[in-house]
């Protein structure tokens, strides 16, 4: 069981009963390492199933049409995810267990999402395909939200630049090796989302069973009120705008960025002028060459956060970095233009995504009523990655029917979101 940090005793009760059981000692660092174990590979399976196995899957189908229906499935998909992120969120924050709040729906969360994940393998329609795929997501996205919220319920801030690098660092290196093995096992697709499955309910039990949740003492949620309950989900940018600038500036971001990595398979043989077969390979080996990048970057930039005790401008910093290897495929359309594109993305996402992990922690809103909503706050900014799932690869298909298929066009929009994006960490105030 995990030690719990008490209060001074001169506190109220109701302040105790929100004070989070942060870990110390040796159990800190084994929850960083399964924080870590867990979302590399749930971003392993992210990359690997969106970015190789399903373009595959959708395009064995029907060749002439892919990027419509893999806009089509990923959008139906994305607006489940939105839904589901800060729903589950605000669930786990009123579920009372003798497991806690948050293990139930990791558990659950994990299982149904890997026996729906391995289902997908299994269908030869495009319908069946996206409804087993929209389960595994609703699944997946209720563990993501309760085990996201982990982060700030047992780190102290000042802690959290560390723990999010060491978390960055394993998602950035699982976007890289999901993409690796999915991209050596496309030929054979039941192995590949197999693999996948079995690997992230694997890891989420294991989390549970080194981690147990720490039995600390919690108020009881208000009587359940649907009415309550769907206006909660309003956060005013008004009373609280550093929670709006920093969903805002995550969003913009995201687009830019989500609007290239969905179509990548495709960039591949469209822009750069590769067979299906030579794509599926190329991917492997700009994955394998940014791992390092990646994972340097993660480590560096949550560890150097908490040393300077700042955030934004290491968050700024990330987000050019992203735009600059954006221009690279642009102005150099070859296969050396992708690799740079490939360092460059994995210097700067790396950073990007520990250190915006860290500062999300750090802009939730401290309400007067003392309301526990941390699983829900964290799931709302969620949603500035999800949303984006749904209208980037919506407005990049339009873009390409509306260009003749001109990937350069992409690229272009792509860098001006995530340009603009870059500045909107500026104005947060309550995180330097």
């Amino acid at each position: 069981m995990e030690e719990i940090a008490i209060p001074p005793s001169g506190e109220s009760f109701a302040n105790l009963m929100h004070s989070p059981a942060h870990a110390v000692g040796a159990r800190k660092w084994l929850l960083m390492g399964s924080l870590t174990a867990v979302f590399f590979l749930l971003l392993a399976l992210y990359a690997g199933v969106l970015g190789v196995l399903l373009p595959n899957q959708i395009q064995l189908l029907d060749p002439a049409n892919k990027e419509g229906n893999l806009a089509i499935m990923f959008a139906i998909t994305s607006v489940f995810s939105t839904l589901t992120t800060p729903i589950a969120g605000a669930l786990s924050d009123r579920t009372r267990s003798r497991f806690g709040r948050r293990t139930p729906w990791i558990v659950i969360g994990a299982l149904i999402g890997a026996a729906s994940l391995f289902a997908v393998s299994q269908m030869h329609g495009f319908w069946a395909i996206t409804g087993f795929w929209v389960a595994a997501a609703i699944a997946l996205n209720s563990m993501q939200a309760a085990i996201t919220t982990i982060v700030a319920d047992r780190f102290p801030e000042h802690e959290r630049g560390t723990v999010s690098g060491f978390v960055g660092a394993g998602m950035t290196a699982g976007l890289t090796a999901g993409t690796v093995v999915a991209g050596l096992m496309a030929s054979n697709l039941v192995a590949a989302y197999g693999l996948f499955a079995a690997a992230i309910a694997v890891v989420c039990l294991l989390f549970v069973l080194l981690n147990p949740e720490p039995q600390a003492a919690v108020a009881e949620p208000a009587p359940f009120r649907l009415d309550s309950f769907l206006k909660s989900f309003w956060v005013s940018p008004r009373k609280y705008p550093d929670f709006g600038w920093a969903f805002l500036g995550r969003f913009t971001i995201y687009m830019g960025y989500q609007g290239i990595v969905t179509y990548l398979l495709y960039i591949l043989q469209d822009h750069i002028h590769l067979s299906i077969e030579q794509a599926n390979r190329t991917i492997a080996a700009l994955s394998s060459v940014t791992f390092v990048a990646l994972v340097i970057s993660g480590f560096a930039s949550g560890f150097l956060s908490d040393r300077i005790g700042r955030r934004k401008p290491l968050v700024f910093a990330s987000s050019i970095i992203m735009g600059l290897a954006l221009v690279a495929p642009l102005i150099m359309p070859t296969i050396e233009g992708m690799y740079v594109y490939a360092v460059l993305i994995g210097l700067g996402y790396g950073a990007f995504m520990s250190v915006d992990m860290a500062l999300m922690t750090q802009v939730l809103p401290k309400r007067e009523d003392g309301d526990e909503s941390t699983g829900k706050d964290l799931g709302l900014l969620t949603t500035a990655i999800n949303i984006p799932q749904i209208i980037a690869p919506v407005l990049a298909v339009m873009l390409l029917k509306a260009t003749g298929n001109d990937y350069g066009a992409l690229f272009i929009a792509a860098i001006v979101f995530v340009f603009a994006g870059s500045f909107f960490v500026w104005p947060i105030r309550s995180v330097k």
